[in-house]
């Protein structure tokens, strides 16, 4: 992290070199129009009060003097034409014809020059030691950077110690500590890392929770077959017992059937969308299983796509269910196209589901109270339901029927 640190911290530093860099460089190459400076045309106004331009050669060359030892360097005084007036060191050339006012002047192989043009047109040409530039620019440059980089450590540093701290948070989960969530800060792209760490870990620990209560519900529930069986074996090798033996059938076959739906509930936690889409006949399909469970079917085509085998499931189950707690009374079932879904309706005039029910018999396991003892599944059926219904972008719910009875929707893209 300290590397990912430095990193950060010299990339800011070097881009900030590099961009004062090519402000030099683009000062250098650039034309000279546009470099009229308020600077030079101020000064003009003070070399016309001292070399006015009716003074004789003598006292001119002597301000000319003046300005050279003021400066330090090379100053050519020259007429409005060109012509040179008077110099201090090497003559400068004049500025380019038609050039507009005071300003900084630079060519090939020539050192930058400024440009003072006088209130009666005289020119004055001073030369800008490279050396000095030089210098100006590179001390300018050096105090730049040092004042970004002081100012960009603390804005680095910051930055880091969040992935730090989000660093040990990862550590952690992956050390077993599912409780584990980073604290938000900011608006930035680490702030919405740490909001989809903490989603993920909020997930896992809801998917690993479920997982062991799976574990334990089903451990509980495969005791009593488990423990039917055992008797049942124990009784059949004293006596032969037709009875017996139809009843072990039925405890294999329960037992069969709790594996298979943990599997598939298992199976369908781990997946996130269907793996085969295919076009299913939704009608079709409950009228087939209503057949089976002899119940009235109606409603309108309607086509999905998804896992046929698994929307199989879905309804099966729902039947099994009314005929197992609907009291004896006939199950209608049908299928509707509204706002783009379609709509199953499993309805029986059952008892009914107190609403202080309705959502938890869609956990797994979960039993009504009074059901448990009477033997009645194992509370998986309905929970697949709602897994299924989701699996598949929809939704499963639990309604009141008007007049009494219950009415299982399962609504589905279409």
């Amino acid at each position: 992290m300290r590397r990912l640190y430095l990193q950060i911290y010299l990339a800011f530093v070097a881009g900030i070199i590099l961009f004062t860099g090519l402000m030099w460089t683009a000062w250098w190459l650039l034309p000279d129009e546009g470099r009229e400076s308020p600077t030079l045309t101020a000064l003009a106004q003070l070399v016309v009060d001292r070399i006015p331009a009716d003074a004789p050669p003598q006292r001119v060359q002597e301000g000319v003097a003046t300005l050279g030892r003021l400066f330090r360097t090379d100053v050519t005084l020259r007429a409005p034409d060109g012509a040179l007036i008077a110099k201090v060191g090497a003559e400068l050339p004049p500025p380019p014809p038609g050039t507009p006012g005071s300003r900084l002047l630079r060519g090939p192989r020539v050192e930058p020059r400024a440009a003072i043009q006088l209130a009666d047109g005289r020119w004055l040409i001073v030369r800008l030691p490279a050396r000095q530039m030089l210098h100006f620019w590179s001390t300018t440059l050096a105090t730049l950077a040092v004042a970004l980089a002081i100012a960009a450590f603390p804005l680095a540093r910051r930055l880091t110690r969040r992935l730090e701290r989000l660093q040990s948070r990862v550590e952690a989960l992956g050390a077993g500590d599912l409780s584990v969530r980073v604290e938000v800060e900011g608006r930035d792209e680490i702030a919405e890392l740490a909001r989809s760490f903490n989603r993920t870990a909020e997930r896992i620990e809801r998917l690993v929770d479920a997982e062991r209560t799976m574990l334990t519900s089903a451990s509980h529930e495969l005791r009593s077959p488990l423990a039917r069986m055992r008797v049942a074996i124990e009784l059949l090798q004293r006596e032969d017992r037709p009875d017996l033996r139809e009843k072990l059938a039925r405890d294999i076959a329960e037992l069969d059937d709790l594996i298979g739906e943990m599997l598939l509930a298992t199976r369908l936690q781990g997946l996130g969308q269907p793996e085969r889409l295919e076009e299913v006949d939704l009608l079709a399909l409950l009228a087939e299983e209503g057949a089976r469970a002899g119940a009235e079917v109606g409603g309108e085509p309607a086509r999905v796509h998804g896992d046929d085998w698994m929307l199989r499931r879905l309804v099966r189950n729902l039947f099994d269910n009314a005929q197992r707690y609907g009291g004896g009374s006939a199950i209608e079932a049908s299928v509707h196209v509204r706002n783009a879904h379609a709509v199953l309706e499993f309805a029986d005039r059952g008892p009914g589901i107190p609403e202080a029910e309705r959502e938890r018999i869609f956990e797994p396991f979960y039993r009504m109270p009074g059901t448990r003892e009477r033997g009645d599944g194992v509370g998986l059926g309905l929970s697949l339901v709602r897994r299924i219904a989701r699996y598949h972008g929809g939704e499963a719910r639990c309604l009141v029927r008007a007049g009494g009875g219950t009415i299982f929707e399962v609504s589905l893209p279409v």
